[in-house]
């Protein structure tokens, strides 16, 4: 695990492309809506659920160049398809694709989008 010597108050976090940053929760816990993973299943692809805390910009796609003029200037602006995951979600995602990294005491794990299974979006979620 990376240790970070700070907290999310005191820097802006930013994520990277299709990355996720995840507060991992324990797997006694259960939500409102009574989310429960079989055992065979979590011993199996190891499946975790968490609390998505920050989400990045998205996949990347390739600039459209707009050269029909010669005296326009080209504009090479990032453009980005957003990610489905957004922050206070509940996501269950992959546990081996993760990378873990603890700020300030507490561990947090970036995930890839694509290894998040299931999101669970409530308003009432983290209370």
């Amino acid at each position: 695990m990376l240790p970070l010597d700070l907290t999310l108050d005191d820097v802006e976090v930013i994520l990277v492309a299709d990355k996720v940053l995840i507060k991992p929760r324990s797997a006694e816990e259960r939500t409102k809506a009574g989310l429960f993973l079989p055992p065979g299943v979590q011993e199996k692809e190891k499946i975790y659920a968490g609390y998505v805390i920050k989400v990045g910009p998205g996949y990347p796609i390739p600039a459209v160049m707009d050269y029909d003029e010669p005296w326009k200037k080209a504009d090479e602006k990032i453009q980005y398809v957003p990610l489905q995951a957004r922050e206070g979600d509940l996501a269950v995602y992959i546990q081996r694709d993760t990378y873990p990294v603890e700020i300030a005491g507490t561990a947090y794990v970036i995930v890839p989008h694509s290894s998040i299974l299931l999101l669970i979006r409530d308003e009432h979620l983290l209370e």
